[in-house]
């Protein structure tokens, strides 16, 4: 256990250095994002908590939140052995109105520590907010916090490569409002992530806006904070939708979509009802699932019908897509 404490304590130290973003970096922000740089160059990690021999906690100071934000970061295996090796990293997307924090959320609900335990790469899961649906809310035009986009792409995401050996190349996937996250964030920053998945995800918000505000306004948020209004801020839900985005991702670009149908499927108790959550989210699938083969990609599309909006059916399904996740990573 000291020789964790150590560690820990050597990552902290690290993370304490001045982070200045390279020309690249400051280009792939959005234009909210880079009128802020000076305040989010300066995110730094004042904690790391070594939990276990793969799992270690951060909390990171974040200008982007105008609070302390975290993830949880799965090591690969032999990573204290590999002192000098850099590793890529698939980034991990929680869902909405988890009880518990959302940054652990995977490895508290599912095992994604055995599924990765072979995993040559670092697995992060960062906070995303109870519905902050992976974006720098609007806030009636001022921007500013929580500015989720920023936080996880201009402030986590600099300090993973540069304190723990990140080596720049990355996947994205997630589950329900994480899976919007994980989409929305391929096809707005296509450069960033060479692969990308979503289980049961909220990937068409506009074909329903009312179920996305409701979720904003169940966490006590104007339901308009986040995007504005659908008609007169149409634009700018149609710049974070991951269907209307697709287009920007390039031919061939490797995604993962799942979802279920709503009605109790094989990993259901006999007496489970109809789920409305997933089936309303069957018809997003369907909808980016027409696109994406449209549009080309190297789509796999598992609508398997009977299913809820339950946690057995992502640990399944984040299984199933971890090949196509992890392939890109491999490559150069």
């Amino acid at each position: 256990m000291p020789s964790r404490r150590r560690a820990a304590a050597a990552l902290a130290a690290l993370a304490a250095a001045p982070l200045l973003p390279t020309p690249a970096e400051a280009r792939s922000r959005p234009a909210e994002a880079r009128s802020r740089s000076a305040d989010t160059d300066q995110a730094r990690i004042t904690a790391a908590d070594r939990v276990s021999e793969r799992v270690l906690d951060l909390t990171i100071d974040s200008p982007a939140l105008g609070r302390d934000g975290h993830a949880r970061v799965l090591l690969p295996s032999g990573y204290d052995r590999r002192p000098h090796r850099r590793w890529p990293v698939l980034y991990l997307l929680h869902g909405c109105c988890d009880p518990g924090p959302g940054w652990q959320a995977w490895t508290l609900n599912t095992d994604v520590e055995g599924l990765t335990a072979s995993l040559p790469a670092l697995v992060v899961s960062p906070e995303g907010g109870p519905s902050g649906f992976y974006s720098n809310w609007w806030n009636g035009g001022a921007y500013g916090p929580p500015a989720w986009e920023t936080f996880h792409l201009g402030e986590v995401r600099p300090l993973v490569e540069r304190t723990l050996r990140g080596n720049g190349r990355r996947a994205i996937a997630g589950l329900s409002m994480g899976g919007f996250g994980a989409l929305s964030y391929a096809a707005r920053h296509p450069r960033l992530f060479r692969a990308a998945a979503s289980f049961s995800g909220v990937i068409h918000p506009l074909r329903s806006p009312a179920g996305v505000q409701g979720i904003v306004q169940r966490y006590g948020a104007d339901p308009t904070a986040l995007w504005g209004d659908p008609t007169a801020q149409s634009a700018i839900w149609a710049a974070h939708d991951p269907y209307t985005q697709l287009t920007r991702l390039p031919r061939g670009y490797p995604v993962y979509v799942s979802c279920g149908d709503g009605t109790p499927g094989p990993l259901d108790p006999a007496d489970r009802p109809v789920d409305p959550t997933e089936k309303s989210l069957w018809p997003m699938a369907e909808d980016y699932v027409r696109r994406a083969r449209a549009r080309g990609l190297a789509l796999t599309a598992r609508l398997y019908g009977p299913g809820t909006h339950t946690w057995p059916y992502w640990e399944r399904e984040l299984d199933r897509a971890l090949p196509l996740l992890t392939r890109p990573l491999a490559r150069l």
